[in-house]
């Protein structure tokens, strides 16, 4: 099958999951309404305590960009999520019996999602305005911030697409996602400054890609850190920019045709 026939299979699959967006809001809804509550339980209830000698505005400036990486490498289950119902509704079979190219499934899926991440960030990136958040950057840094974290969160979608075809189960995708992800978002610098960690928790957060793709944003919004202390030295952090882009062309490497082989397999049970 040609690369062209490939690219209007995609677009194909990537169309019929955004009409199911449209036709089941709620998917929709619910998505946007986690990381609106993170942005304003974190931004009011931790940000006096971490920054009390400014009210906590400047924590949420500070919170912004660690919101946005957690939630659009949140959003990247969707992928796998989706994939295993669709598994489990056979709906893959009636892919399997039409002429297409079987990484059409996997890339239309994975492009519909890049899509509703962007409208996450659109969402989130006004609920950020209103609690004081500012770009202090300049507009194509800013953009350069967002292209980023959508970069990273497809990256990471390829993940959750090999794991939902390698367990058609959506609760099952849902929960070992959760495992993995909470703590990748979590222990790096997403909610706290890095000099606030112990000392082995600040090794593992200066070389997470959650904190590369975080401080990448951040500098890129031009987001200071409301706690000033020692930087850190670890490479990944001094580069954040392009350890985000090898960690992302690295995932894509291999999770590529590592999930394309998985639908094969799945699919021809």
């Amino acid at each position: 099958m040609n690369p062209a026939s490939s690219l209007s299979d995609a677009y194909t699959v990537a169309r019929r999951n955004l009409i199911k967006i449209k036709r089941v809001p709620d998917l929709l809804v619910f998505t946007t309404m986690s990381p609106i509550m993170f942005i304003l339980l974190f931004a009011y209830v931790f940000g006096g305590a971490i920054d009390p000698a400014g009210g906590g505005a400047g924590y949420r400036e500070f919170l912004i960009a660690g919101i946005f990486a957690q939630t659009v490498v949140f959003g990247a289950t969707i992928t796998g999520a989706g994939l295993a119902e669709d598994v489990k509704k056979g709906i893959i079979d009636r892919f399997r019996s039409l002429p297409m190219s079987p990484s059409a499934v996997l890339a239309g899926r994975t492009l519909s999602d890049v899509l509703n991440n962007v409208i996450v960030l659109v969402v989130m990136s006004l609920t950020g305005l209103l609690v004081g958040w500012r770009i202090r950057g300049s507009a194509l840094d800013a953009l350069w911030a967002y292209v980023l974290l959508l970069v990273f969160a497809y990256a990471i979608s390829w993940i959750m697409a090999w794991i939902g075809m390698l367990v058609p189960s959506p609760e099952v995708v849902n929960n070992a996602s959760f495992i993995v992800i909470f703590p990748l978002t979590f222990v790096a610098n997403t909610f706290v400054p890095l000099s606030t960690l112990p000392g082995p928790l600040r090794f593992f957060a200066e070389w997470n890609p959650v904190s590369a793709v975080t401080a990448a944003a951040r500098d890129l919004f031009g987001n200071a850190d409301p706690l000033p202390g020692p930087a850190s030295t670890a490479w990944s952090l001094q580069h954040p920019e392009l350890y985000t882009l090898l960690w992302s062309a690295v995932i894509l490497v291999i999770f590529i045709p590592v999930a394309t082989a998985q639908y094969r397999r799945a699919t021809s049970r």
